[in-house]
């Protein structure tokens, strides 16, 4: 990769040592998760965890800087200009079921933008990285969305809604009309992951509604910077405090755009 900056190679620790930390808890929770007594209590400890060890590490090294974490309060910095965005466990679901795709998520942010990205997967020991300018990397290697210009070749990831959700019937009306107009939509129960692998080319493109800024900061950096667009679902609105999310590669964003806006 690039020569990263000092900022870039602190987040990068700090997302080894989640990890690995994570990694040790993940093989009881596969033994966890098929017992009665589940798994809930166990992986929020995990996640808990997981998220002091990247705030130590990240504190430690920035201490004037902001925090803005999934499991503990916003903590405004000496420095109002930048700020850590992290989500310690992205992927809990899958988490909790023993399903192998989870990751980090730290985006640095400053002035309102995400400056660097860290999405990592410790399970496959992918480590995605982009700083503003210096592209997007996948451990040594330099990412570019894909090419695929006709959406009928795409496919395309979302998340679906669960139990409690308000926005099924908006989510059902995107997929009957996207489904018979591409190659097929995946569900992996990642935000961040979906969004590193629309910069990697192995999506085409995302959408999703309801996002909170630790799911979704790092991967729009990563994204624009393997070359791929980044807009609020509706055109104008700050992304980060809604939450409603479209990416996709250069060549066909316009199209996919226009299925799921329905303009």
């Amino acid at each position: 990769m690039a020569q990263a900056s000092a900022n870039l190679n602190i987040m990068i620790k700090a997302a080894r040592k989640a990890g690995r930390s994570l990694i040790r808890d993940f093989g009881e929770v596969e033994n966890l998760q098929v017992s009665t007594k589940g798994a809930g209590d166990f992986v929020s400890k995990a996640d808990l965890k997981a998220e002091e060890l990247i705030r130590e590490e990240l504190t430690e090294a920035r201490p004037n800087y902001g925090w803005l974490g999934e499991e503990s309060d916003e903590v405004k910095g000496e420095d109002p200009t930048r700020r850590w965005i992290v989500d310690p466990l992205d992927g809990t679901t899958n988490y909790l079921h023993g399903l192998p795709h989870w990751a980090v998520s730290i985006g640095l942010e400053h002035k309102g933008q995400t400056v660097a990205a860290v999405v990592y997967d410790p399970i496959k020991d992918e480590m995605f990285t982009s700083e503003k300018g210096q592209g997007c990397w996948l451990n040594d290697n330099r990412l570019r969305v894909s090419g695929r210009t006709k959406l009928i070749e795409m496919i395309f990831a979302t998340g679906l809604p669960f139990a409690g959700s308000t926005d099924l019937p908006e989510s059902l009306q995107d997929l009957a009309r996207l489904l018979p107009a591409c190659a097929g939509v995946r569900r992996w129960g990642a935000a961040a992951l979906d969004m590193a692998y629309v910069a990697a080319g192995r999506y085409d493109g995302f959408w999703e509604r309801r996002l909170k800024p630790w799911d979704i900061a790092a991967g729009i950096l990563l994204v624009k910077e393997a070359g791929g667009f980044v807009e609020a679902l509706t055109p104008g609105e700050n992304l980060i405090e809604t939450g409603d999310i479209i990416a996709g590669n250069a060549d066909g964003f316009e199209a996919f755009a226009k299925v799921i806006r329905n303009k």
